[in-house]
C-alpha cells in the first residue's frame, strides 16, 4: 500500500530554516501530484503547498514567498524547504497525494519558538 514517511522536523528558534522530507512508497511517485500539508495544535489539518507531476508548483498565502516545494523522483521524494520561520508555523507536518489522498504517515513534528 500507499506509504509516507515524513522527517526533519524539530525544534528552530523564529526565522531559522528547516528542510523537511517525505519517503513515499507503494505508487507510481512520478504521476502524480504531491502536497505538503500541516496540522497546528487544536486546529483542523490545512493544505500548504503542492508540485504537480510536471513540477509546477502552488502555496498558501500563509507560506508563500517562504517556503519551497520540491521532488526528486529518482529518489520517489518531496521536500519542503521552509525559512523565516514564525511561531505560528508550530504543527506536525505531513505529505500526501493532492488527489485522492492516501492513508496519512506520521508527519514531523515542527515547534518554532525561542
Amino acid at each position: 500500500q500507499v506509504q509516507f514517511v515524513e522527517s526533519g522536523g524539530g525544534l528552530v528558534q523564529p526565522g531559522g530554516s528547516l528542510r523537511l522530507s517525505c519517503a513515499v512508497s507503494g505508487m507510481i511517485f512520478s504521476n502524480y501530484a504531491m502536497g505538503w500539508y500541516r496540522q497546528a495544535p487544536g486546529k483542523q489539518r490545512e493544505w500548504i503547498a503542492l508540485i504537480n507531476a510536471g513540477g509546477s508548483t502552488d502555496y498558501a498565502d500563509s507560506v508563500k514567498g517562504r517556503f519551497t516545494i520540491s521532488r526528486d523522483n529518482a529518489k520517489n521524494t518531496v521536500y519542503l524547504q521552509m525559512n523565516s520561520l514564525k511561531p505560528e508555523d508550530t504543527a506536525i507536518y505531513y505529505c500526501n497525494k493532492i488527489i485522492r489522498p492516501s492513508s496519512w504517515g506520521q508527519g514531523t513534528e515542527v515547534t518554532v519558538s525561542s
